[in-house]
């Protein structure tokens, strides 16, 4: 499904036009297998971690690792003001538990709490923004990545059994990943 999202939209004159105007390098802007789940790797790893500019995290990254940059833009947005509250507890949570915490009981909404504070926020929820940020992004870049190469093998499949239905002599489909096994 994906694949074929994308596929539709490859040829883009304005986009052509884009990219030679302002000399973007075509593999921050490609459109295939490696790049995009490396692009969803990178967009997610950033998107866990509580930070300002976590776009320029990315933008940072990029001379470094080639990837889809606009996948990494749309994943760092999984971390929005409606799910950061989610994100972050969730994440100050798991630091406690894995510091062995028992974490803040009382907390008051105040400017002055949050200064005494500080301290006791902060490490748990950067300790515990790594299994997330890492295990977590690497998990949906794995998945993504086999399906599709299952997406490609499916469509091969289909195509060489379309071709041979429609071809008048017997052809080797050994090109066709069923047949390898027979």
């Amino acid at each position: 499904m994906i694949r074929k999202a994308f596929k539709s939209n490859k040829k883009n004159s304005k986009l052509d036009a884009l990219i030679k105007k302002y000399k973007i390098p075509r593999e921050y802007l490609a459109i295939n297998r490696k790049s995009v789940t490396r692009g969803l790797f990178w967009g997610l790893f950033w998107g866990f971690i509580p930070m300002p500019m976590q776009m320029l995290a990315v933008l940072g990254v990029t001379p470094f690792m080639k990837f889809n940059v606009p996948v990494a833009f749309t994943m760092v947005w999984l971390s929005n003001p409606l799910t950061m509250p989610f994100m972050y507890y969730m994440e100050y949570k798991t630091g406690n538990f894995l510091l062995a915490r028992e974490g803040i009981k009382n907390v008051e909404l105040t400017l002055d709490w949050f200064q005494k504070h500080w301290d006791d926020i902060v490490v748990p929820l950067y300790v515990g923004t790594v299994p997330y940020s890492i295990g977590v992004s690497l998990f949906i870049a794995v998945v993504v990545n086999y399906l599709w190469i299952a997406s490609v093998r499916k469509h091969q499949l289909k195509r060489c059994k379309r071709d041979s239905k429609f071809s008048k002599e017997p052809k080797d489909l050994q090109g066709c990943s069923a047949n390898k096994d027979s």
